[in-house]
C-alpha cells in the first residue's frame, strides 16, 4: 500500500536524545503508525530490537514497507493498552506518539477528517464494532453533549448536540460532510473551523476509547521498563497531555519513575516551518528508578 506521502516523525532529535537508542537493546514503539520514529531509531542502532504496536492495520502495511530494509522489528496489531499481553521481558525504552497521521486523515473512507466526504467511521481498528455513526445517530442527546464537551472541550456542545439530534430525527446522518454542515449551522461563523476540529476530535476519542487506553498504556509501559529505562510521550492536545502529566506525577510520587522533563518540550520553529502538523506537539519524558 503506497500513500504517495511519507510521514514525517515529530521531534526526532529530542526523541533520540532522550531515549538513547545506541545504549539500548530492546525498545517498544507503542504507536508504530507509518514507522517514522522506528526508522530513525534503527538508523542510530541497527542491532536494536523494536516491538511496534498499532491498531491501524492499514498503517502497519505502510510501516512494514518503510522498514523492510531493517531486521529485528516485530509489528503487532493491538492496542498499547495491552503491552504486557505481548511483552514479557523488561525493555530499555518506550515511545508513544499520540498524533493521528496524515495517512489516516487523508483516507476519506476512514471518516477522520471534516475536509472530505466519507462515512462516519473514525475507528483505528476496523474490526471494532463501535463507529462514529453509532454515536452520532443513536446516542441520547445528553450523552452526545457530554462527549463533545468532555473530549472536545467545546463551549457550544449543547447547541451542537441539539442540532445533531434534530437533524437525525429527519434522516440518518451518514457522512462527514453532512455532519459538518449541521455543526456549521449551529456554530458562530468565527468559531466554525476550530469547533469542527474539536467535535471531530471528541467523536474520535469516544469511538476509540483513547483516554482510557492511554492511562492503561502508560501504567503498563512504566511496569515494563528496566531500571534506568526511559519513556517518551508526545501528545497533541490538552486532554492527552494532562493524563501524561498526572500519570507521571503519580508514578514519581510512588518512587517508580523520575521525571526528566519538568515542563513539556515543544518543537522548535524550524521543525514547525518544515512540518506544520508538529506545532501542537508536547513531549514529556521519564526514567524508571
Amino acid at each position: 500500500m503506497s500513500t504517495g506521502y511519507q510521514h514525517q516523525p515529530v521531534m526526532v532529535k529530542e526523541v533520540i536524545e532522550l531515549l538513547k537508542p545506541t545504549l539500548g537493546k530492546v525498545f517498544i514503539d507503542a504507536t508504530l503508525g507509518e514507522g517514522g520514529h522506528t526508522e530513525k531509531l534503527k538508523e542510530k542502532n541497527e542491532k536494536l530490537k523494536i516491538i511496534g504496536f498499532d491498531l491501524d492495520s492499514n498503517a502497519m502495511v505502510v510501516a512494514k514497507q518503510r522498514l523492510s530494509s531493517f531486521k529485528n522489528i516485530v509489528c503487532l496489531h493491538d492496542n498499547y493498552a495491552h503491552l504486557k499481553k505481548h511483552v514479557k521481558n523488561k525493555v530499555d525504552g518506550i515511545l508513544f506518539d499520540l498524533g493521528i497521521s496524515f495517512f489516516q486523515l487523508n483516507q476519506s473512507t476512514r471518516g477522520f477528517s471534516f475536509q472530505t466526504s466519507g462515512p462516519l467511521d473514525m475507528r483505528f481498528d476496523q474490526k471494532q464494532k463501535l463507529t462514529a455513526s453509532e454515536i452520532v445517530n443513536h446516542y441520547p442527546q445528553k450523552e452526545l453533549e457530554k462527549i463533545i464537551r468532555a473530549y472536545g472541550e467545546e463551549k457550544f456542545a449543547r447547541r451542537i448536540s441539539q442540532a445533531i439530534a434534530a437533524a437525525r430525527r429527519k434522516k440518518e446522518i451518514r457522512t462527514t460532510i453532512e455532519l459538518r454542515e449541521i455543526i456549521e449551522k449551529a456554530t458562530p461563523s468565527w468559531e466554525k473551523k476550530k469547533t469542527l476540529a474539536r467535535v471531530f476530535q471528541a467523536l474520535r476519542i469516544a469511538v476509540n476509547h483513547e483516554l482510557d487506553n492511554l492511562k492503561k498504556g502508560l501504567l503498563e509501559a512504566a511496569d515494563l521498563l528496566k531500571s534506568h529505562g526511559r519513556i517518551v510521550v508526545i501528545s497533541y492536545h490538552s486532554l492527552e497531555d494532562r493524563i501524561v502529566k498526572q500519570t507521571f506525577r503519580s508514578l514519581a510520587q510512588q518512587g517508580i519513575i523520575k521525571i526528566i522533563t519538568k515542563k513539556p518540550l515543544c518543537p522548535d520553529s524550524e521543525e514547525i516551518k518544515i512540518n506544520p502538523r508538529a506545532r501542537s506537539a508536547k513531549l514529556r519524558a521519564a526514567e524508571k528508578i
